[in-house]
């Protein structure tokens, strides 16, 4: 983990220029929003997410956020198949504010195909380096 500012940036994710980021777990990805985005929304108050089953493509909306400032769209990072939600994130969105990379994930996905995917994702060194442009 480094930090960028006043924002964390973790080792062994992918992340996306709309403030997402993944982890790839065998043939899944574990996907969710990024501390520089939670903390540029303040208090996120609410999350609608999709349902299992359904299917997000990469650059694409698939759920909100809202915080006290604003409503957020959320742009899939990788395209694929819903294959869990993080329903406590509905219940209790306050977890995307206090553990963005752990508690605070929304989706795990069965991607279409992550190596084709993973050419528009930053890795860490990457993403050290946009950070460092957006603070």
């Amino acid at each position: 983990m480094v930090k960028v500012g006043a924002y964390e940036v973790p080792e062994g994710l992918y992340y996306s220029k709309d403030f997402e980021w993944i982890k790839v777990e065998g043939d899944k990805i574990r996907m969710g929003v990024t501390d520089y985005a939670q903390k540029s929304l303040r208090e996120i108050v609410y999350a609608e997410l999709p349902s299992a089953g359904g299917e997000v493509k990469q650059g694409e909306p698939y759920g909100t956020v809202e915080s006290v400032k604003a409503v957020s769209d959320l742009i899939a990072a990788v395209s694929g198949t819903i294959e869990e939600v993080n329903e406590e994130v509905q219940s209790k969105p306050e977890l995307l504010n206090e553990d963005p990379y752990d508690k605070g994930w929304l989706l795990v996905v069965k991607p279409a195909d992550l190596q084709a995917e993973l050419a528009n994702l930053m890795d860490f060194d990457a993403a050290v380096e946009w950070h460092k442009n957006q603070a």
